[in-house]
């Protein structure tokens, strides 16, 4: 059995994981060794061994699960207040707002593009973080009164997959805003439409 770890322990471990993120969404995984972990978190290679004794597997799953739990904690409190039309768009702000921050350095990013093949662990953990966000999303249009809100649950999710994969892409957060917009356009109950010009090109300030 493993001994349970102290709290400073634990935050030995946190602060670790949360460097090893940081690096793995800025350069890649691929491009991420032990050795620049060590050196980002000021960790000696038996500190590393101690709280990751499978090397670095086990430190990139510890990295996956704090990536899933990132992207859940970004939206949060919006995700589980959702409920009433005015609810959807605040919701779809904080998305928006949190996803032109972040750019390409996203946990959503890292999760599904970098880590989930460098593990057989991580594609379970990523299936298990999209059907716990599409069950939030679904409490939430049950909350709002919807017909099908399991249907609805899975156009907006889809709508945020791909708008922040072609975020990725592009550099151009628009796609995520007129796909988000459409999605929840049912019940948002501002009327608002999407631009019929599309998606607007990147400006200098994001």
């Amino acid at each position: 059995m493993t001994r349970p770890l102290t709290p400073k322990g634990a935050a030995t471990r946190g602060r670790i994981v949360a460097g090893a993120a940081a690096l793995i969404r800025a350069q890649g995984v691929e491009h991420t060794g032990l050795d620049d972990i060590r050196s980002v978190t000021a960790t000696s290679k038996s500190q590393l061994f101690h709280y990751f004794p499978g090397g670095r597997g086990d430190l990139l799953y510890a990295v996956a699960a704090h990536e899933a739990t990132q992207v859940i904690a970004d939206q949060q409190p919006a995700l589980d207040q959702l409920g009433p039309p005015h609810t959807w768009v605040v919701w779809r702000s904080v998305v928006v707002r949190k996803y032109r921050e972040q750019g390409r350095e996203c946990p959503l990013r890292s999760l599904t593009s970098q880590l989930a093949d460098s593990d057989p662990r991580i594609g379970p953990l990523v299936a298990s973080l999209l059907e716990d966000w599409h069950a939030r999303l679904e409490a939430g249009a049950v909350r709002a009164g919807m017909s099908s809100p399991g249907a609805l649950a899975t156009s907006i999710l889809a709508a945020v997959q791909g708008g922040v994969g072609l975020l990725m892409a592009t550099g151009n957060v628009s796609y995520l805003e007129t796909a988000l917009d459409i999605a929840i356009a049912p019940i948002d109950g501002t009327g608002r439409k999407p631009s019929s010009a599309g998606p607007r090109r990147p400006t200098a300030g994001g």
